[in-house]
C-alpha cells in the first residue's frame, strides 16, 4: 500500500493525510490541477474490494471512512473490529499488489452517533467514554485518522442545538485523549477531521464556522498539543441525505477560511451529486461517498436475480436463491429503515409507504444487513447457482460498485496521482 509513501510521512513525523495533502499543494502548483481524495464508506465486503480495485486501476490514493456503526470494537455492521477492519484491507491489497496509498479512518465519531449508543440512552460520560475507547482501538488498529465530531447531545431538549463551545470543548477533550493514549503507545502520528455538515450542531454557518476554529487553535496551544491540527474541516455545502446539489461558492468561501488555519474542507454526503467535478474547483480536500455504493450492489444483485429467475425457468438452475426477498425480510426485520423516514411516513406501516420511497428505503438499508445469516446463504446460493452457467457473479457486482466509484475519480482529477505523489 505504497510503503514508501508512508515511509516518508513518518520520517517527516506527518501524518500520511496530511504529508499527502501537502504534496497535492506542490504538485498543484507545479501542474495547475486541483485534486479532491475520494473517500469510501466500506458499508460491506464488496465495497472495500471494489474501492482497492478501483484505486488500483485510477493508480489513486484511496481513503475508507468508517462510522463506529459500521467498524468498532463490538463488530459493528460490517462485523467488523478496527484491527479486522485494517487486516482485511492489508490482505486484500496485497492480493491485488496495490501500490497506492491507503489512508484508513474512522469517520463521524463522537457520542451517540453509534446508533447502538443513541437507542440505548447512554448518558453522556457512557456515550463519550465508548469514543474515548473506540478511538484507542483505532489507533492500536493502525488508523491513519481520525473524525472528531461531538456534534449530538440526547441529552439535550428536542429542537435545542448544541452551543459551537461546547462542540469546541469535547473536540478538544476527545484529541486530547487520542493524542495521549499515542504518544503513550509509541503509535504512528494520525491526523484529524472535525466539524460536521449536520444541522443539529457544529459548523452551519460561516461565522460559527470561524469561531469554532479559534476556539480549536486556543484550546490546542492551552492543552501543550500546539502541533496538531485538524487537516480535514467537515463543512456544509449543499449536500445531504436527499439532496445532490454541491454548492461551490458556500464551499470556496469556506475553503478560504479554512486554508487561513492550516485545513482544507472536507465534504459528507456526495453520493449522486450532479455536479462532482466542481469539488476540485472550490478548493474542496476530499468528499465521502458511501449509500450510494450500496445501492449498487443492491442493484447488481437484482441483475444477477433476474438471470437466476431465467436459467430456473429453462431448467438450468434446480431451486432460486430468493435473494431480493431475502434482502428485503432482513432490512425490514433491522428496523433500520425507520431512521430515514420522512415526514409523514409511518414508522409502524412499512407498506403503506409509496413504491418509490419502498425501494430506495431497501436498496440503501441493505448495508445494514449484509452479513445477517439469510442474506449470506442466499447471497452464496446466487453466487453458485450462476457460475456453473457461465456467470461470473462476484465480479459482475463488484464492477457495478467500481463503475459507481470511476465517476469520483474522474472528476476528482485523480489519475496517475499515485505516481505524482
Amino acid at each position: 500500500m505504497n510503503g514508501a509513501l508512508r515511509n516518508k510521512a513518518e520520517l517527516e513525523g506527518r501524518p500520511l493525510m496530511d504529508f499527502i495533502l501537502r504534496r497535492m499543494d506542490e504538485i498543484r502548483a507545479a501542474d495547475g490541477i486541483s485534486r479532491t481524495i475520494f473517500a469510501a464508506c466500506p458499508n460491506s465486503a464488496a465495497v472495500i474490494k471494489a474501492s482497492l480495485r478501483a484505486a488500483r486501476r485510477w493508480n489513486s490514493p484511496i481513503k475508507f471512512a468508517a462510522t463506529l456503526n459500521q467498524v468498532d470494537i463490538d463488530g459493528g455492521y460490517t462485523g467488523l473490529t478496527q484491527e479486522e477492519f485494517v487486516k482485511t484491507i492489508r490482505i486484500e491489497a496485497g492480493r491485488l499488489n496495490l501500490q497506492v496509498p491507503v489512508i484508513i479512518a474512522v469517520d463521524h465519531g463522537g457520542p451517540w452517533l453509534k446508533d447502538a449508543h443513541a437507542a440505548a440512552k447512554l448518558s453522556f460520560d457512557e456515550a463519550f467514554n465508548a469514543v474515548k475507547t473506540s478511538f484507542e482501538a483505532s489507533i492500536k488498529a493502525g488508523y491513519d485518522l481520525l473524525h472528531v465530531d461531538p456534534t449530538v447531545d440526547i441529552t439535550l431538549p428536542k429542537g435545542a442545538i448544541i452551543p459551537i463551545e461546547t462542540v469546541a470543548e469535547r473536540t478538544l477533550a476527545l484529541i486530547a485523549h487520542a493524542e495521549t493514549f499515542r504518544k503513550a503507545g509509541c503509535y504512528k502520528p494520525i491526523a484529524y477531521e472535525v466539524g460536521t455538515e449536520e444541522v443539529h450542531g457544529g459548523l452551519a454557518d460561516v461565522a460559527t464556522f470561524m469561531k469554532f476554529l479559534s476556539l480549536l487553535k486556543e484550546g490546542l496551544v492551552k492543552q501543550g498539543n500546539s502541533d496538531v491540527w485538524p487537516c480535514f474541516v467537515v463543512g456544509k455545502v449543499g449536500t445531504d441525505l436527499h439532496t445532490s446539489e454541491f454548492d461551490p461558492v458556500t464551499a470556496g468561501e469556506l475553503t478560504k477560511i479554512a486554508r487561513e488555519y492550516g485545513s482544507v474542507i472536507k465534504g459528507h454526503y456526495t453520493d449522486g451529486v450532479v455536479n462532482p467535478e466542481d469539488y476540485p474547483s472550490s478548493g474542496m480536500g476530499a468528499a465521502n461517498v458511501g449509500p450510494e455504493f450500496t445501492i449498487a450492489e443492491y442493484n447488481g444483485l437484482m441483475e444477477l436475480e433476474k438471470l437466476e429467475k431465467n436459467f430456473f425457468g429453462e431448467g438450468k438452475v434446480a431451486s432460486c436463491s430468493r435473494i431480493g426477498l431475502h434482502l428485503q425480510e432482513a432490512v425490514i426485520a433491522s428496523g433500520r429503515w425507520k431512521k430515514w423516514l420522512q415526514p409523514g411516513e409511518d414508522a409502524s406501516d412499512f407498506t403503506g409507504i409509496n413504491e418509490k420511497r419502498r425501494q430506495w428505503l431497501i436498496s440503501t438499508g441493505c448495508r445494514y444487513i449484509w452479513q445477517t445469516d439469510s442474506v449470506l446463504a442466499s447471497r452464496a446460493k446466487l453466487y453458485e447457482n450462476l457460475l456453473p452457467n457461465g456467470v461470473p457473479a462476484e465480479e459482475i457486482v463488484l464492477s457495478a460498485i467500481e463503475h459507481a466509484m470511476d465517476r469520483y475519480f474522474a472528476a476528482f482529477n485523480l489519475r496517475n496521482l499515485n505516481d505524482l505523489l
